[in-house]
């Protein structure tokens, strides 16, 4: 493609409004352009290298013994209703009204659509086991649309789904598309890790995610520098306390002191000269409708994931104000477990062996010193409850770990009969006995890919593609395109190239060296080659890796023997 003929309106400038590298370098390279918050269109650059990753996708998937569907992107919202998700997402649903003034839903995803097609069509054990998957947009109205098309209200995701008519059958499937995925990101050029998660809304017992380190990324991970464990801090196990033997420990008589609008943990600890570790906080939760208290140790964060899998509940959220008062006498900021009454409460392992440490009295402007479980209060529930720190153990082999930001670019979850189950996915055995399907649920986010690459992969010159997903293997660089020699030597190379079938982007720009290589740079193509006025009298070129900046000079005729080398080399 000769860029004259191209759309490629590349910028010197960052966006105002772009946050992390990877939304700024798609906006410089004229990969994207936004039409508004959470929407983007795709340039000719930009789909190339979408097409390129959905390519790869679907190799990879065909391979594993997933066949192709494409299901509708509008919905009914009836299936919603059966599986309780219209409710659960709410708001992040987009709803509307045909003429008929019959609602419908855009999908967010698609496990309602294909349980309920597998429902209606599928009957028979000897129909299973089935893996069927797509590459279709989704639609989410994200409260808070940011980091260009990292997160977006529309946006191109592949879901997979399995159908199995055991266990065994599921699990064999769930290795397959976990297989498939590290081949997926690894041709891709992604330095991915597969960590253990929580399979939230979605579902089902366990569920891995592919992620991505990257400051840019939206989640934390906990990574151990011996062994392979990894994990999202939702799940990641606290083995750990860090507080002495309440046992060994004299208990001193309790008392409360005033602490006049002193309500925060850090302000707590700095008026009665005390440590957070040695305070305790009393956090009071509505789990599907009723209140839990939350003992936790004062330098440690809550896990509302581990809470509510622990709590078995559907919804939690903090209490309000008006509710804190009303349980515990008190505004927020001073409550405590001392004389808490008609409330559930469950304690990090964290509190279990603590002594002579502080809480809320349940009065405004006071708290307790030198409380003890057992003499001031009860707890019969203890978990592991709070957000894992890297103070902490691997919970696998003990050594150190590193807490990370990361990118989510997919996720796998074995569902079980969750969806199934609901919406009449029966399949008729051998014997004659009706079995519920086996779920599993794989989903890649295509759009995400292409910005999680780019904060991994870039200099201060702009993005480094690898080859496999590049929009271009190859740009021609044509100095002074004047020149009647350049001109013909670049028209040769370029001619030989797409005989070759290599994918190469000719710049036949008539403008300055200067900013001819700044583009280059910018949109990242790994192989440059270099026809300037002096070497074309020579017949010959110079062949750029952009990753290492190496070059070597090869006679023009040349070119494509010497690429072959260098692409299998990549």
């Amino acid at each position: 493609m000769r860029w004259t003929q191209s759309l490629i309106p590349t910028l010197k400038e960052d966006p105002q409004d772009a946050e992390v590298i990877s939304h700024k370098l798609m906006i410089r390279a004229a990969l994207v352009r936004k039409l508004f918050s959470g929407a983007y269109s795709y340039l000719p650059l930009g789909l190339k290298v979408l097409q390129k990753v959905s390519n790869i996708i679907r190799e990879e998937m065909n391979s594993s013994g997933a066949q192709e569907v494409l299901l509708p992107a509008m919905h009914p919202p009836e299936l919603w209703k059966k599986t309780g998700r219209y409710e659960l997402l709410g708001a992040v649903l987009i709803k509307f009204k045909d003429r008929h003034n019959k609602e419908l839903v855009l999908g967010p995803t698609h496990e309602e659509i294909i349980t309920d097609l597998i429902a209606n069509n599928i009957k028979s054990y000897k129909d299973l086991p089935l893996i069927l998957y797509q590459i279709q947009t989704k639609f989410r109205d994200e409260p808070r649309p940011r980091f260009g098309v990292m997160r977006t209200s529309e946006f191109i995701m592949k879901d997979a789904y399995s159908f199995d008519r055991d266990v065994e059958g599921m699990e064999a499937n769930y290795k397959k598309m976990y297989d498939a995925y590290c081949r997926i990101f690894t041709r891709c050029g992604l330095p991915y890790i597969p960590v253990e998660a929580d399979p939230g809304m979605m579902g089902g017992n366990i569920s891995h995610e592919f992620m991505v380190p990257s400051e840019a990324g939206e989640d934390i991970i906990a990574v151990c520098r011996k062994c392979k464990y990894a994990a999202s801090t939702q799940i990641a196990v606290c083995k750990i306390s860090g507080s002495a033997a309440k046992g060994t420990v004299k208990r001193l008589p309790i008392a409360e002191v005033e602490t006049p609008d002193i309500k925060t943990i850090e302000k707590v600890s700095e008026f009665l000269k005390v440590e957070p570790s040695k305070l305790v906080k009393t956090l009071l939760y509505k789990a599907d409708g009723k209140v839990v208290a939350l003992l936790l140790r004062g330098d440690f964060e809550a896990n509302e994931t581990k809470l509510k899998n622990y709590l078995k509940s559907s919804f939690l959220e903090l209490a309000d104000e008006k509710v804190v008062e009303a349980i515990t006498g008190a505004p927020a900021g001073f409550s405590g477990p001392v004389s808490l009454k008609d409330v559930r409460i469950v304690a990090d392992n964290s509190v279990k062996n603590m002594a002579n440490f502080v809480t809320g009295a349940n009065r405004k402007d006071a708290h307790l010193i030198n409380v003890n479980i057992g003499r001031d209060f009860e707890v019969k529930e203890f978990a592991d409850l709070r957000i894992i720190t890297k103070d902490d153990k691997c919970p696998s082999c003990g050594k150190d770990i590193d807490i990370t930001r990361a990118i989510e670019i997919g996720h796998t979850f074995k569902l079980g009969t969750k969806y199934s189950e609901t919406l009449g996915a029966k399949i008729l055995e051998q014997d004659g006995k009706t079995v519920t399907a086996i779920m599993g649920c794989y989903g890649i986010g295509v759009t995400r890919i292409i910005p999680a690459l780019i904060e991994t992969s870039n200099d201060k010159d702009g993005i480094i593609w690898p080859i496999s997903i590049a929009p271009y293997q190859i740009i021609i660089v044509a100095l002074n395109i004047a020149s009647k020699k350049v001109k013909e030597v670049s028209e040769e190379v370029y001619g030989d190239l797409i005989k070759a079938g290599y994918e190469a982007l000719f710049d036949d720009r008539d403008i300055s060296a200067g900013i001819k290589f700044k583009d280059a740079d910018l949109i990242g193509i790994p192989i440059q080659i270099i026809i300037g006025e002096k070497n074309a009298k020579r017949d010959m070129i110079e062949i750029k890796n952009r990753r290492d900046r190496s070059v070597i000079e090869v006679k023009s005729k040349d070119a494509v023997t010497h690429l072959k080398q260098l692409i299998v080399s990549k």
